[in-house]
C-alpha cells in the first residue's frame, strides 16, 4: 500500500509539473552587442543592430538591457512558379532576348559593365555551372558567415544566369548584365527555407561588399522591422534594388514583400509573355515598375533541380545544364542585368536615375499601369537613352 501510495504521488507530481517551453527562433532590435551576451544567438548584422535568437522565454527577453524589440521571423520564398507552357509552344531558346532587345546592346557598354557588381540574393548557385564558372563570382553564405554556396533547388542558380551569367564562355545561354561581375549570397536555410533575418543579413553583406545592384527574386505576404530596415540600408547606400513582384495574380493579387516596399528607389518586376502581355500569375499591383519576359524563359539549372518545375533544354554539344523556368522569380534577373547595362553607359547616373530609364523607356510609352507597370523592359531603349542617342523603336508583337 505504502509503495502505491508513492507511486501515485510520483505520477501525480510529474503530471503537475510545469513543462518547459521549447525554444524558438525570434528577431531582436539590440542597443549594443553586450546585450546579447549569453544568448544564443543564430545571426547577428550589426550594421542595423538586429539579431536573429533562440529562446524559450520571450518575456525575460523582452525586459532584458538593450533589447529595443522582439518579433516573430517572417518566412520568405522564392518565387519561381510552377512551370506554365508557353502561350506560343516552345517558344525560341533564348526568346527573351529578342523581345527585350538585349540583343542589340553595343558590345562596348556590356564589357564597360565589368565595373559594376550584381549580387543575387537567394537560394545560393551552382559555382561549377559553365555560365556562372565563366564569372568567377563573389560568395558568400549569409546562414553559416563563410564563403560556401550550394543550391539545393536550381532557383538560385537559374536566377543567377540570368542576371550576370557570362557572354563570352561560348554557353548556350548569355546573361544580360555583360562582362558585370557576379555575387552569390545564398540565405536560405532549407531547399526553400528562408526568414527576413536571413534576407537582411544577406542585403547588407552585398552592400557592404561592393554591390552595386542587388536582385531578390525572393517574397511573402507579411513584412518586417528587419527587412524594412535592410531594403533602407541598400537604398542609403546608392544601391539599386530589383525585386520579383509576386505571382498572386490568379490567387487575390495578394501584395509581395520586399517588392511593395521600394518604391520610387528601386523596381518591382511583373512577368510578361511572348506576346507581351502580362503573364497570368503574375501580381497586379501599384508598386509594379515594369515587366520582363516570365513565361517559359530559357537559364541554367543543376541536376538536382525538379524537372516538372524546370523542365530541361537540350543543345547538341553545349557544356552545362539547362532548363526553362515560369515566374516573376526569372523577370527581375533580367532588369537586374539591363540596369548593369545602363549604368555601364551612364556612371554618373544614381540608382534612382537608373531604374527611372529602365521605366521610362520600357514599351509603356511613360504611361503605367498596375499589371505591367510601365510596360515590357526595352534594354536596346534604355541603353541609348543612357549613351543620350535616339533609340529605334521596339516592334512589340
Amino acid at each position: 500500500m505504502w509503495v502505491k501510495g508513492v507511486l501515485g504521488c510520483v505520477v501525480l507530481a510529474l503530471l503537475c509539473a510545469p513543462v518547459a517551453a521549447s525554444a524558438r527562433e525570434v528577431s531582436v532590435g539590440y542597443t549594443s552587442p553586450a546585450a546579447l551576451h549569453g544568448l544564443d544567438v543564430v545571426t547577428r548584422i550589426d550594421s542595423l543592430h538586429v539579431a536573429e535568437v533562440s529562446t524559450s522565454d520571450i518575456a525575460a527577453l523582452r525586459l532584458r538591457t538593450g533589447i529595443l524589440w522582439v518579433r516573430a521571423t517572417v518566412q520568405r520564398h522564392h518565387l519561381g512558379q510552377t512551370f506554365v507552357a508557353s502561350p506560343r509552344g516552345i517558344a525560341a531558346a533564348e526568346w527573351q532576348f529578342d523581345a527585350t532587345r538585349s540583343n542589340l546592346v553595343p558590345q562596348s557598354v556590356e564589357q564597360a559593365a565589368a565595373g559594376l557588381t550584381i549580387a543575387v540574393v537567394d537560394t545560393g548557385a551552382d559555382v561549377a555551372a559553365p555560365a556562372i564558372a565563366a564569372k568567377a563570382p563573389i560568395t558568400h553564405n549569409a546562414v553559416t558567415g563563410n564563403s560556401t554556396v550550394s543550391d539545393a533547388t536550381g532557383h538560385g542558380t537559374f536566377v543567377a544566369s540570368l542576371a550576370a551569367g557570362s557572354v563570352t564562355n561560348g554557353s548556350a545561354l548569355s546573361g544580360f548584365g555583360g562582362d558585370a561581375k557576379l555575387m552569390i549570397v545564398q540565405a536560405n536555410r532549407g531547399a526553400n527555407a528562408f526568414d527576413d533575418v536571413d534576407e537582411a543579413a544577406g542585403i547588407t553583406w552585398a552592400v557592404d561588399n561592393g554591390a552595386k545592384i542587388i536582385n531578390l527574386s525572393i517574397g511573402g505576404a507579411e513584412t518586417s522591422q528587419v527587412e524594412r530596415d535592410a531594403i533602407q540600408y541598400a537604398i542609403s547606400h546608392g544601391v539599386l534594388l530589383v525585386i520579383a513582384g509576386g505571382n498572386s495574380g490568379q490567387s487575390g493579387n495578394v501584395p509581395s514583400y520586399p517588392a511593395a516596399l521600394v518604391g520610387t528607389h528601386g523596381l518591382a518586376v511583373a512577368s510578361s509573355t511572348a506576346t507581351g502581355k502580362r503573364a497570368a500569375f503574375s501580381t497586379v499591383a501599384p508598386y509594379v515598375s515594369l515587366a520582363a519576359p516570365g513565361v517559359h524563359v530559357l537559364g541554367a539549372t543543376t541536376s538536382v533541380a525538379s524537372t516538372s518545375v524546370y523542365p530541361r533544354a537540350k543543345f547538341t554539344g553545349q557544356p552545362g545544364l539547362y532548363a526553362y523556368g515560369s515566374g516573376t522569380s526569372y523577370s527581375a534577373p533580367q532588369v537586374s542585368g539591363a540596369a548593369a547595362l545602363v549604368w555601364a553607359a551612364d556612371p554618373s547616373l544614381t540608382a534612382d536615375g537608373v531604374a527611372q530609364i529602365l521605366e521610362q523607356t520600357a514599351t509603356g510609352g511613360g504611361s503605367w499601369n498596375g499589371k505591367t507597370g510601365y510596360g515590357v523592359l526595352d534594354v536596346a531603349a534604355a541603353v541609348a537613352r543612357a549613351l543620350g542617342l535616339a533609340a529605334s523603336p521596339a516592334n512589340n508583337p
